[in-house]
């Protein structure tokens, strides 16, 4: 059959019947409006490959004024902020294992003493360096701070001991990951983004995939609670998630040679909460969306702000205060935490705790939303 010639008035009925079918789409309307401008803001406002404002404890076993003077440096560099003040060795690091602190300064007891005499004493600069982008330029400027900060107070008979180099030895110490090697950083944090992304993406097309196979009739015509509905699509998953645990786990520690410092099976249990939470998201979004693209447009608008705020490929504290905020509330920030401080720490549940409750809150909300939201399918 010969086909027709191309006519502009059947063309404006394509374009006008597309138009109305968006207009009566409007999740997908939304998803196409709201992911770009998400990128925008998040790749504009909260992205920041040089962190400020750091949280750095000091330890000033020294109280003099050339201590003082140190920490008003520190105090006046836009890279450093003094959140604690610490009264011994051990209390630095406990709050470098739990997060609290990104860097902590240490004053020896005889610095003052030593400094008089020239004999140029150490000052202690202490480094969470799990994440190596995070404090490469932080690290920088206490250098050059140091080369000026104390000529202020050599005055007098002090000024001989000006130089061109500081009149201490800066030393440093990255923890957790002194050759600031990346794969260290990201092969751990890629078990969490591979979670947040297939878990929820699979379960997001469980109850579209029925309904548009006709079988989700026959399902509702069973005597079922909407909670045995919810359960039991997840639990399968449950063991997909742990298939890809084992491959990252295997592949970090004989491709990537990522140590090993905390206990694997502490790391297999807490790692369920973070598996259900994804796939709590995902039958959320199974029972919100029409049909399958929609399922997979709402997976990737959560799984994009997921990656760009938890902390997996910028640096969190890099984000300012609103950004760290939505993090917050996003389990693949808490998880990250968690499965860094074990492999790279070897932080146990008393250091794990303060991540936890986060994600256990996070899935009896969206569970709930979930059992009731599918009773409302019911109707």
């Amino acid at each position: 059959m010969k086909p027709h010639a191309f006519n502009f008035h059947r063309l404006f009925a394509i374009v006008l019947k597309e138009f109305i079918q968006m207009r009566r789409d409007r999740l997908t309307f939304g998803m196409m409006i709201g992911i770009p401008m998400i990128q925008l803001i998040l790749f504009g406002y909260a992205i920041n490959s040089n962190p400020k404002h750091l949280p750095t404890a000091i330890y000033a076993a020294d109280n003099s004024p050339f201590s003082r003077t140190i920490v008003w440096g520190l105090r006046n560099s836009s890279y450093f902020d003094l959140t604690r003040e610490a009264h011994s060795a051990a209390e630095i690091k406990t709050w470098l294992a739990e997060n609290k602190v990104q860097f902590a300064v240490t004053v020896p007891v005889d610095f003052s003493r030593k400094l008089l005499r020239g004999e140029k004493p150490d000052l202690l600069l202490e480094a969470d360096a799990t994440d190596p982008s995070a404090v490469g330029f932080a690290q920088a400027a206490v250098s050059q701070l140091a080369t000026t900060v104390i000529n202020r107070d050599l005055i007098g008979p002090l000024m001989p001991l000006r130089a061109s180099a500081p009149p201490f030895n800066l030393v440093t110490h990255q923890h957790y990951n002194p050759e600031s090697i990346s794969q260290y950083n990201i092969v751990p944090g890629l078990m969490g983004v591979m979670l947040t992304m297939t878990m929820i993406m699979i379960t997001g097309l469980a109850i579209p995939r029925e309904r548009e196979r006709g079988t989700m009739e026959n399902l509702l015509s069973t005597p079922v609670h909407p909670g045995e509905v919810i359960v039991g699509k997840i639990i399968p998953y449950i063991f997909v998630g742990y298939v890809q645990v084992t491959l990252v786990l295997l592949a970090a520690k004989f491709v990537f040679g990522v140590p090993v410092m905390g206990s694997v099976p502490l790391l297999v249990a807490l790692t369920f909460l973070f598996i259900v939470a994804n796939l709590a998201v995902g039958i959320t979004f199974s029972t919100v969306a029409k049909n399958q693209l929609q399922a997979v447009q709402m997976a990737f608008f959560f799984f994009l702000p997921s990656l760009l705020l938890s902390g997996y490929m910028f640096p969190f504290r890099g984000m300012p205060g609103w950004a760290q905020n939505i993090g917050e509330c996003l389990p693949l920030t808490h998880f990250l935490r968690i499965v860094r401080g074990i492999l790279l720490k070897g932080n146990g549940v008393a250091e794990c705790a303060p991540d936890l409750w986060p994600i256990a809150f996070f899935v009896a909300v969206v569970l709930t939303l979930a059992v009731k939201r599918y009773r409302q399918t019911l109707d």
